[in-house]
Formats: C-alpha cells, sequence, structure tokens
C-alpha cells in the first residue's frame, strides 16, 4: 500500500505568495527566465533556474546550484518564506476558465517509488536527471512537485475537494493565463487521521509530471545514504495527488531541426511509405491540438512542414503491443528514426519536446522562424491507457503526455533536513 508523509512545508507569506510564484523550472529557457526576473526579482527562478543569473557560467558549474543554495536561503532570511512549526498536509487546488482540479500536497516514500508501488511511465533524460538530482542536492530541498495520479475507488477525491471549501487558503495566486492557485493547510488531526486512513486502501500511484524530479530525489537519498547522512526527511519528496478523474491529458509535441540531409519533397516521399498524406486546411490555430479531419481510428498526427498542416495516419494494422501501439511509438519508429535517424530520443539534441497545452499557433512559429524544419502534433493518450501500461511495468517514449493541472513552483517547498 502506499505511504504518505505528513511535513512542514515551508512556504512565502501570504501577501509575497504571488512575487514568488513561477512556472516550474523545465517550461522556460534560461533566457526566459532572465526577463521574468529582470522583472520580478522575487521570482522563485532565481531558486529553480539559477543560471539564468549567471549567463556567463557553464550551466552545469558546481557555482550555479550553488548560487540556488544562497538565494533560497536569502529569501527565508528575509522572511519572504516561512516554515510551518508542525507537519500537516496541503491542499492544491487549480481553478481554470473551465474546470478546477484538486490534489492533496504530502510527501512520498523513497522507497515506494523503488519498489513499483509508485509506478512510472517514462524514462528520464540523462542531462535533465543529473540537473535536477545536482539542484535539490544543493539546496536541500524539493523545490517543485511531482504531480502522481491515484485510482479513486474510495471517497477520498470527494473528502479533500469538501475540506478544501472549509479551510481559508494560506496562498492565493491570479496567474497570467487566468487560473487561481490557491493552497489550503490540513492541521486538524482528525482530518489528517481520515486522510491517511482513505490513502491506506491506495495500492498504487503514478506519475504524471515530473519523472526527472522524483527519479533525481531517489538519486539524493542513495547519495546520502552511501555518504552515511541519509534517511528521514531524505529518504521521502513532495507530490501532489490528484484522482483519476480529475486530471486531464494533452499530446505531447516533437520538433525537429533539420530533414536528415533530405529535401523537403525527398522527407514527404519518404514519409508517404508508412503514413497517408493530406493537407488539413484552415484549423484553429488557438487550440491544443487539431480536430482529426478524417473520422475512425488508427494512428494520427498532424504535421506542419512549409507552412501548411498536414493529417498523415499510419497505412497498415496496428501493433499488438499497447507500448508499440501508441502514436508516439509509430511516430518515433517510422519517422523519426527510419527517415531522420534519431535513434535517442533521450538524448539527440536535434530532437526538442513541447508541452501539449501550447496553442498550435506557437508551432508554426517555431518552425516559420526557421528553428526547427518540421513539428508533429500528437493527439492526447487516455489516462487509464497511462495507469495500464504503468501497471505492466511499461515504460512509454519520453514526452508521451503533458498533464493538466500545471502547477506553479515554490508555494510550497519540503526540506531534506
Amino acid at each position: 500500500m502506499v505511504k504518505i508523509f505528513r511535513f512542514a512545508g515551508i512556504r512565502p507569506r501570504p501577501d509575497a505568495a504571488s512575487g514568488v510564484a513561477a512556472v516550474p523550472y523545465d517550461v522556460v529557457t534560461s533566457e526566459e527566465a532572465s526577463a521574468i526576473i529582470r522583472e520580478n526579482p522575487m521570482s522563485f527562478l532565481r531558486i529553480s533556474r539559477p543560471d539564468a543569473e549567471l549567463p556567463d557560467i557553464p550551466p552545469h558549474d558546481d557555482r550555479v546550484y550553488a548560487r540556488a543554495r544562497e538565494r533560497f536561503d536569502e529569501l527565508r532570511s528575509a522572511g519572504v518564506f516561512l516554515e510551518d512549526q508542525s507537519p500537516g498536509f496541503y491542499i492544491y487546488r487549480v481553478s481554470t476558465r473551465k474546470e478546477t482540479f484538486t490534489g492533496l500536497a504530502c510527501c512520498l516514500s523513497v522507497e515506494d517509488y523503488e519498489s513499483g508501488v509508485i509506478r512510472r511511465h517514462e524514462q528520464t533524460r540523462y542531462d535533465k536527471e543529473e540537473d535536477r538530482t545536482r539542484h535539490i542536492d544543493a539546496v536541500n530541498a524539493n523545490t517543485g512537485p511531482v504531480v502522481l495520479i491515484y485510482r479513486d475507488r474510495e471517497p477520498l477525491a470527494r473528502f479533500i475537494s469538501d475540506l478544501a471549501g472549509t479551510l481559508p487558503p494560506c496562498a492565493e495566486v491570479r496567474w497570467h493565463d487566468g487560473s487561481v492557485h490557491r493552497i489550503f493547510r490540513v492541521s486538524d488531526p482528525r482530518d489528517l487521521a481520515r486522510i491517511e486512513e482513505l490513502f491506506s486502501w491506495t495500492g498504487r500511484l503514478y506519475i504524471a509530471d515530473g519523472h526527472h524530479r522524483a527519479k533525481s530525489a531517489v538519486n539524493v537519498a542513495s547519495k546520502r545514504r552511501n555518504e552515511g547522512c541519509g534517511g528521514g526527511e531524505a529518504d521521502r519528496f513532495m507530490g501532489v495527488l490528484f484522482a483519476d478523474s480529475g486530471i486531464r491529458v494533452h499530446g505531447y509535441s516533437r520538433m525537429v531541426r533539420d530533414l536528415g540531409g533530405r529535401s523537403r519533397e525527398e522527407f514527404m516521399e519518404a514519409l508517404s511509405g508508412s503514413y497517408g498524406i493530406s493537407p488539413c486546411g484552415a484549423v484553429d490555430r488557438s487550440a491544443y491540438q487539431i480536430t482529426p479531419k478524417i473520422p475512425g481510428n488508427g494512428h494520427l498526427m498532424h504535421m506542419y512542414i512549409g507552412g501548411t498542416w498536414y493529417e498523415c495516419r499510419a497505412r497498415g494494422d496496428p501493433p499488438s503491443d499497447p507500448i508499440e501501439a501508441l502514436d508516439v511509438s509509430v511516430l518515433q519508429h517510422e519517422v523519426l528514426e527510419r527517415i531522420l535517424s534519431i535513434t535517442d530520443p533521450r538524448g539527440d539534441d536535434r530532437l526538442q519536446y513541447l508541452g501539449g497545452a501550447r496553442p498550435i499557433a506557437d508551432l508554426e512559429a517555431m518552425v516559420d522562424r526557421g528553428e526547427f524544419a518540421v513539428a508533429f502534433s500528437l493527439q492526447p493518450v487516455e489516462v487509464e491507457t497511462v495507469l495500464s501500461i504503468a501497471d505492466r511495468n511499461g515504460i512509454m517514449p519520453p514526452k508521451s503526455t503533458w498533464f493538466e493541472p500545471k502547477l506553479l513552483s515554490g508555494l510550497i517547498v519540503h526540506s531534506l533536513s
């Protein structure tokens, strides 16, 4: 069964929360983070993306990670961050124009990750795993939460949602996209015990977002055990848990820098061996993905090249293996590997990923500017498909899913000591 733990969170003062809150470290470039920091010196990006303030130093230099710790200590000394005096749970609620997401923030066991009680469905990328391992170790804290899913077979999600309605928020942030992020602290012993009781029937958790943060926390715990200074909070990491019915999945786009020496015509001809290709015509450029023009099942993707969107449907029968049957797997084998010679999707710098909650217009702009030669937009995977693959110990290709909600960084921090 899943073990959840209370913790004493480190949080910004209520009046400082809006200034501290920041996007996750991995959704902005160093240049974008630098611009945000110049406009808002309180931004948590000073801690999560210290390379943005040290452009003349290699991004993985020891001094970069030391700067993250310095900035965190500065904000704590200045009273911007305060630490709760007793362990508890936290409720993280995100309200958008369309819906509300409510999750439980708690700590989870590194042992549960290592034993498979906490399931993952994607491999991590080497460079990002190393970066976050060094960052967590240097700051001595989990600065960003891992988002996880549980199958809600008990009245757990309803209890947490109802409980939030009885508590005053200890942080409220109105974000630029119109969403509102609220944190509620759960400290009543009866409520804490009830949450623990309900979770005692939960057999597994599934990582939705934050595979690198989770694996890096495990790396830090192992490192500290080997150094004789592990255990306690260092053997735990911070997560926010959402019910399977209370989360949304989008596709994850692939951006490729060049066509592997082929002309556009040669590439399209090679692609036609595996896909039926037809122009889409006008598309909703504000949408996150393109609505299929041709109804029916089968492997589908949309491709932007040469100023035109194309609908591409794979030829032949789908593979029987559930992972090989994913659209991202077919794209990887039939296009990225066979045509473009991208055999390492975790490490090849010709391939970049763009989160699914980005409008189609963003993909177009990146290709039109010449940063990339072609963009591939994929349809979302069903939540149950992701969980079923994880139950079978399957590993999906990297960046197969983009989950909502996306949580802000800096509103809750978990100290490792």
